[in-house]
Formats: C-alpha cells, structure tokens, sequence
C-alpha cells in the first residue's frame, strides 16, 4: 500500500465546532484508514484573529474525540524562516513582484473572479513613481491549472482572469496562507490533503507555487461544507456552537453520517474506541456526497437543515 501523510490544519479563531469536525474526521479516516500518519498543524499566520486559548480547546476536543497526531503539532507563527526562503527563491527568478495598490484602488479597476476582484496587474512592470509597496504578488500570466479531486472532479482555472496575480506576503509582514500552506504541505511530505471544500478555489493557486517551488502535488480531496439555515458556512462568524468535548460519541456520529457513512444505530451508544474501529474498517470516501456544501445535520447542540 502506498504511504500516506495526511493532516488537519485548523485555524485558532474558536473552539473546534461541528464545521470542522467534519474536516479533522475526513482527514483523519482517509490517512488512518489506509495505514497512514496524520498530523496537526495551527494556521495562525494572522495574530489579529488568533483567540487566546483557542488552540488548547481545539487539541483537547481532538483528543476526546480519539483523534490522536502523528509528531509534534506544528505552529505556522514560528515558520517564518521557511517561508522567507521559498520568497527568497521567488524573488530570485523574478517570479513575484511588488505591489502598491490599494484595496479600493483594485476595487475601482477590477473584475470579480472566483474569489473576490481579480488584481488586473497594474504594478507589473513597476511601481508608479512615488509610490510604496503594500504587497508582494505573483505573476499569473497564461498560468492555467487542472486537477482531479477525488470528491469535487475535474477543476480548471485559468489564474490571470479567474484570480489574477495573488499577494503572497504583505506589507505588515504576514505571509499570505496560500505560500505558507504550500511550504508546510511539501516539508511535511502531505500526501494528501483532505479538507472543506471552500477551500476548493484556492486550490489552483497551491498547485501553481508547488510548481514554481518544485514542490510535489498531494492528492486532493475536497469535503462538502457544513451551512446553516441560511447558507451560511458553520463558523465562529455564523456563531456555530462549540463541541462539547464530555459527549463526543453522538457529535462524531453525526460528523460520519453527514460524511455518508452508514452508521449501525447500536453504534450510537458505544464508546469512543468502538465506533473508530468500526469506522476505521467501514470507511469509504467514495460515499461522501460531491457537494461542495450540505445543510441537513442533527447532533445535540448542533442542528441544520437545507
């Protein structure tokens, strides 16, 4: 069998809630599942919205929920040398370059892409005179991207028009997560990366740096995402409440089901160890709905519906 590396990489702007669940369960199931290793890894690039404490909460609903890691849980705020040297290399061959528009500056000039205005390239061929730089961004130009995810099909997406050139590190020296999770998924050796798919559209941009960087491609598997009545994806904004970390059976039943996986009800009441045993051995990615987002969940403290 193949060798596996998978991992879950929360961010600490909360507790770990019903939303990601869903993606630690997923990732956790397809690298444990197949004999593999599964590591954690904080995305806290961004002090402003790191939420004190929220990073113990997380680890220890993982932990009752019987989600063990591989190694040392690994913190992006302490990997800034890495992620300077693959900027460092960027630079070298004059594959990114500095920015000095502004937000409303691209606003007033720009299209809409998949994930908010496509930065036209107005900083190019150089900064206009007298003007400082805000950001640094990669050339786009004629990068088209397509991959197979195992879950969501084929994806295509020309970066120019669909995204435009992408800031890569700003101004107040934070490293934009697109380059940090590229440098973490390649020194980790992550096989494959199974996680929300609102994640989906960043995709094409990962895969672009891993191949400027000569970095390998992991394996994609995009998991639909948890909405609440209104369409709305689970998350502390949409304050989606906390799992509770003293019942975790019907919490991690509920994240299977909504996974596909046909639970015996007798499983319901068992305890943490029996029901990854049986998941474990039953687990099946191919029976996880290829829907980039459900609303129809029910757990305790935790409810949805379309």
């Amino acid at each position: 069998m193949e060798h596996c590396r998978g991992r879950f990489a929360p961010s600490p702007t909360g507790p770990l809630h019903f939303g990601s669940l869903i993606a630690a369960v997923g990732s956790y199931l397809e690298a444990r599942s197949r004999g593999g290793e599964w590591l954690v890894r904080v995305e806290d690039l961004d002090p402003p919205r790191v939420v004190p404490g929220a990073v113990g909460d997380i680890l220890r609903a993982l932990d009752a929920c019987g989600m063990h890691w591989d190694g040392q849980v690994i913190y992006q705020s302490a990997r800034s040398d890495a992620y300077h040297t693959a900027l460092h290399e960027l630079r070298q061959r004059s594959l990114i370059y500095p920015c000095a528009c502004s937000r409303r500056e691209i606003a007033d000039s720009a299209v809409t892409g998949v994930d908010g205005f496509v930065y036209p390239g107005t900083c190019r061929a150089g900064l206009p005179a007298g003007k400082t730089a805000r950001a640094l961004r990669v050339n786009t130009r004629n990068a088209a991207i397509g991959f197979v995810d195992a879950l969501q099909g084929r994806i295509r997406q020309d970066l120019e028009t669909d995204v435009g050139d992408f800031i890569i590190y700003r101004a107040d020296r934070v490293f934009a997560y697109q380059l940090a999770v590229v440098v973490d998924d390649a020194e980790q050796g992550i096989t494959d990366v199974v996680r929300g798919a609102d994640l989906l559209d960043s995709t094409p941009r990962q895969i672009y740096l891993q191949r400027l960087l000569g970095f390998a491609t992991p394996r994609y598997a995009h998991l639909p995402v948890a909405v609440n009545a209104e369409g709305e994806k689970l998350s502390k904004q949409t304050f989606a409440p906390a799992i509770d970390p003293r019942r975790p059976v019907p919490q991690l039943v509920a994240a299977l089901r909504f996974l596909g996986q046909e639970i015996p009800p007798a499983l319901e009441q068992a305890d943490v160890r029996s029901l990854w045993d049986w998941a474990l051995g039953n687990w099946n990615l191919a029976r996880v709905p290829r829907a980039r987002s459900l609303g129809e969940f029910s757990v305790e403290g935790v409810t949805g519906d379309r």
